[in-house]
């Protein structure tokens, strides 16, 4: 083996790009997680958007949130349940708006209290 071949090797070897990770913060990581979840939004898409692996986002989604995060239908669901009890609860009020104005409405037949 001549010189020069070997030192071809060592060229070659040392000139091969080192692939280096990227290394995110813990507020990065919630956020992207935190951007997935608010927009319902493919985890594939928010991924590429942000320039990261699905595969580490959903890691980041198990790692901080668990099983706690609620699924979309489940927002939904909750959702509609609220709008019908506020639905609910705005009815009783202006019920008791117009009882009140009822009762403290002055009587017509009422006679006006004298000066005397």
């Amino acid at each position: 083996m001549n010189k020069s071949t070997k030192t071809d090797k060592t060229e070659a070897i040392n000139a091969t790009p080192v692939r280096q990770t990227k290394r995110y913060d813990d507020v990065f990581k919630r956020q992207a997680v935190e951007n997935w979840i608010r927009t319902g939004k493919p985890g594939t898409q928010i991924a590429a958007e942000l320039g990261i692996s699905y595969p580490s986002l959903k890691e980041w989604k198990r790692r901080y949130y668990g099983d706690a995060v609620p699924q979309r239908d489940d927002l939904a669901a909750e959702n509609r349940a609220l709008k019908a009890e506020l639905a609910r609860v705005r009815e009783q009020r202006d019920i008791l708006k117009k009882t009140v104005g009822i009762f403290t409405e002055p009587s017509r037949n009422a006679t006006k209290p004298s000066n005397t």
